[in-house]
């Protein structure tokens, strides 16, 4: 299947692939055995997608992570929060798992905006899942939920704490499959594209190499590394499980976030949109990003190492006047810092734009609001990730350009390639979605 996009690159799907069945599957995002091949689009130099195949899986987690196999009750061997005796695991019914929540935040266990928060999360969550037309979505809805509320109400009663260099918790309660089974029922995979899997492959070459490799990117959703773990996952599970990302201080505070934030390998820093935010804490984030920082010079130094960063500073928003989604501009400064640092390490460092079409299943508030616990509006759609070629500084510079105007043209180099990738991923799926509309009418 070929769809001509504006930019005038033709869009190859690898096979043609109906809507996506809703039974239950292995739990992974099945591009099918042609994906798994050696293949080429030749149609096009610049961009070629997967089309991808999955549905939501059931996840009885009342099963997996209260049964035999990782009782919850035996969690206390990691972290003391895990030894505090769970509430909702045990409620089969959404009557009942709401009623939890209500109950909690009046016995004082709970404090009421995050009670509200929660409660809002569910009804949200429960509306995406339910447009997916899964046959168990009820089932699903219960399921997730019930975890993600023992997470939250766990981590209420004994917050942790995210060290600067934060590892995904894999055991014995796995946070990051925890994180994949919530989103991966938000997305709509037969309506969803894998772009240039080339280049992942060619950066998971670097990586077995002992190389860096750097991914500049945008930033739609706090679903992000989800999205980007279940797009590759079936093809380049490495990248999937080991991607570092360089995360704002929000998602490591806000208590809706910080189960998630947990099975994921995070780099904590502080904004610089919420950096000035209380003046009286201005120092303090200074420092901790300083600790961070030397964190990040060590993994370099370390080599093998795969490091994604936003330097936009934060969530893509639609324009005010066109209300059109585009990747927020990049910040020069904080892309040369990344290039210096990783090129002062001695291992050699790879610099690829990464581009990532997710705003419709979490989309951010419209303006960047100061306080924790923004509002949660989910939905269920088709999503799109795509890596572009390989961006080296002496490329995008001569020898003779002055060094501030040899940042701006670097950072606008790779920029210009996300925002290349960004329309043909808007134009397939929003393409497809349209269609999609007009057939069913």
């Amino acid at each position: 299947m070929n769809l001509s996009t504006a930019s005038s690159t033709t869009l190859s799907t690898c096979f043609p692939t109906p809507k996506a069945s809703v039974s239950a599957i292995s739990g992974l995002v099945d591009g099918g055995a042609a994906c798994r091949r050696s293949w080429k689009c030749s149609s096009f130099p610049i961009f070629c997608a997967l089309r991808l195949r999955g549905t939501p899986e059931t996840v009885d987690d009342r099963k997996s992570f209260s049964g035999s196999g990782v009782a919850v009750s035996a969690v206390g061997s990691l972290h003391q929060q895990d030894e505090i005796r769970t509430t909702f695991l045990e409620l089969p019914t959404e009557q009942e798992l709401l009623l939890g929540i209500k109950k909690e935040a009046e016995a004082g266990r709970l404090p009421l905006n995050v009670a509200k928060g929660m409660e809002e999360l569910y009804y949200n969550y429960r509306n995406a899942v339910l447009e997916s037309g899964h046959p168990e979505a009820h089932e699903i809805i219960l399921s997730n939920m019930a975890v993600v509320f023992e997470r939250i109400f766990m981590d209420v009663q004994d917050p942790f704490q995210f060290s600067p260099y934060h590892e995904a918790i894999r055991a014995p309660f796995d946070y990051y499959i925890f994180g994949q089974k919530y989103i991966r029922s938000l997305i709509d995979f037969s309506n969803s594209f894998l772009g240039n899997n080339s280049i992942f492959s060619e950066m998971e070459q670097k990586l077995k190499q002992g190389e860096n490799v750097i991914l500049i990117s945008n930033h739609q959703t706090e679903a992000d590394p989800a999205v980007i773990a279940l797009l590759l996952e079936s093809t380049n599970l490495f990248i999937a499980e080991n991607l570092i990302y360089v995360a704002g201080d929000r998602v490591l505070t806000d208590c809706l976030c910080k189960p998630f934030s947990k099975g994921r390998n995070l780099l904590c820093v502080y904004s610089k949109k919420h950096m000035n935010d209380d003046p009286e804490l201005i120092d303090m984030k200074r420092r901790a990003n300083t600790k961070s920082l030397k964190e990040l010079a060590m993994l370099f130094r370390i080599g093998s190492k795969i490091i994604w960063i936003a330097p936009s500073g934060g969530r893509d928003r639609p324009d005010p006047v066109t209300n059109e989604w585009i990747p927020a501009p990049f910040d020069a400064s904080a892309v040369d810092n990344m290039r210096r640092l990783a090129e002062n390490s001695g291992v050699p460092a790879n610099i690829y734009p990464l581009t990532i079409l997710c705003y419709n299943i979490m989309p951010p508030p419209l303006k960047v609001e100061k306080e924790i616990g923004e509002k949660r509006v989910i939905s269920f759609h088709g999503v799109g990730l795509s890596a572009g070629p390989k961006v080296t500084y002496l490329n995008a510079n001569t020898p003779s350009s002055d060094p501030e105007e040899a940042k701006m043209v670097f950072a606008q180099s790779l920029y210009s390639s996300v925002l290349e990738q960004y329309g043909v991923l808007k134009s397939a799926i929003h393409a497809l979605t349209t269609g999609e509309k007009a057939l069913s009418m």
